[in-house]
């Protein structure tokens, strides 16, 4: 992979991120608006409700954490490969010179 692939994938996940936490808490929200009318209204039907509301809350947090965690790693891999093609370009150059001054030592 390349770092415009890993860009692209921990992108992906933050947009992912933002949209499921819009949409998760307006289905929590509607949902435990139902829960709360049926229960006004002393249907059993309001607590089960509540209930779902309460597991998809769960549901969602699981999710929203997985999204963090692939955009996270993926920013901290960018940075740390960046940071090894720096050092093996620094590498690479050294041996360069090095080749070099033994050319220059030998009389080529």
């Amino acid at each position: 992979m390349n770092q415009k692939d890993l860009a692209e994938i921990g992108n992906a996940a933050f947009r992912l991120y933002g949209d499921l936490e819009k949409a998760g808490d307006h289905a929590r929200a509607a949902t435990q608006k139902a829960a709360g009318g049926l229960k006004s209204e002393t249907f059993a039907l309001g607590g089960a409700l509540d209930n779902v509301a309460t597991r998809w809350i769960d549901q969602v947090r699981s999710l929203l954490d997985a999204c963090a965690h692939i955009s996270n790693h993926l920013d901290f891999t960018k940075g740390a490969h960046a940071g090894d093609e720096v050092y093996i370009g620094t590498v690479l150059s050294n041996i360069d010179t090095l080749d070099k001054g033994f050319d220059e030592r030998k009389g080529s």
